[in-house]
């Protein structure tokens, strides 16, 4: 089996449908492996995309995606199954594949771990663990680390209801900063490197927002994108977790890398900024205040 330039696409979430639309549009052949044939595997083969049904903990659904593919991202949601899915994908990609980029997408928060740290959540961790085990398969890797998504629920859904409700941003943030960055514009940096992975294999790009605010100048970049006041209020933690993460109905894995991320952000490890997002593909990340103003609607219901 040689190289070619098809490319599998093994995490369709967010980022990953966002990448598989950027290359289709520039007509790059793409492979998406998916859990299940459902409505978004419509969608992906209506652009022209394979769809292939497997799991990327079980070898042989890797190994028959992986037939005939020269570049593969992978990706997984929150899941305790990272690790193992990163090791499945190490394995077969060595024994059977022939790739010249993968590009694994982890977290930033990594950047700041060591072998023995323990202030991260077990995801945090699981990716620590995969970025090693990608790093010894010897494959030609290149790590993607964003930092908190600005497409998260705790700055869309959560921050939509409370400003309609009383012109709130509610968090358990306190002073620190944060820097989130849009899923777009991971999925343009994404793209660019499965179109021509050789200028990055090697390399790990850490992908912010460009500037770091607290969460009081957060809320004022929404305020000019929504053209209406919006407040940051500080909430404790231990009753956020219980009044409103409890009650999302998350399975325990989620809900804890979740509380971890808002005691993390508190605690200021969120304060982050690289300009890697232009560096890579020549266009700076948007603005919080750009990105609530292309929602605007979303946010005011």
């Amino acid at each position: 089996m040689s190289a070619s330039d098809l490319v599998l696409i093994a995490g369709a979430g967010g980022v990953g449908r966002t990448v598989l639309g950027r290359l289709r549009a520039q007509d790059v052949p793409v492979r998406a492996m998916v859990r299940r044939d459902d409505d978004r595997a419509a969608d992906m083969r209506a652009v022209g995309t394979e769809v292939v049904v497997g799991d990327l903990t079980r070898p042989e659904s890797v190994a028959a995606a992986l037939e005939g593919v020269g570049r593969m991202y992978f990706a997984m949601p929150v899941s305790p199954d990272h690790l193992l899915a990163a090791t499945v994908v190490a394995t077969v990609a060595r024994e059977y594949g022939e790739l010249a980029g993968l590009v694994g997408m982890s977290q930033m928060t990594v950047s700041q771990m060591t072998a023995t740290s323990t202030a991260e959540s077990h995801q945090q961790r699981l990716h620590w663990l995969a970025e090693q085990v990608l790093n010894w398969s010897g494959l030609p890797v290149v790590h993607i680390r964003p930092t908190s998504f600005l497409d998260n629920p705790l700055f869309t859904t959560l921050a939509a209801r409370s400003i309609r409700e009383n012109g709130t941003i509610a968090l358990p943030f306190g002073m620190g900063r944060t820097s989130p960055v849009a899923v777009d514009d991971v999925a343009r940096v994404v793209a660019t490197v499965l179109r021509d992975p050789a200028p990055h294999i090697g390399h790990v790009y850490e992908l912010t927002g460009p500037r770091t605010v607290d969460m009081t100048e957060m809320a004022e970049e929404f305020s000019r994108a929504l053209r209406r006041p919006v407040s940051y209020v500080d909430v404790p933690l231990d009753r956020w977790r219980a009044e409103v993460l409890a009650k999302a109905g998350l399975p325990p894995h989620t809900e804890e890398h979740i509380a971890t991320m808002a005691r993390l952000h508190r605690e200021n490890r969120y304060d982050r900024l690289s300009d890697d997002v232009e560096r890579v593909t020549g266009v700076p990340a948007q603005t919080i205040e750009a990105f609530v103003a292309a929602r605007r609607d979303f946010y005011l219901g």
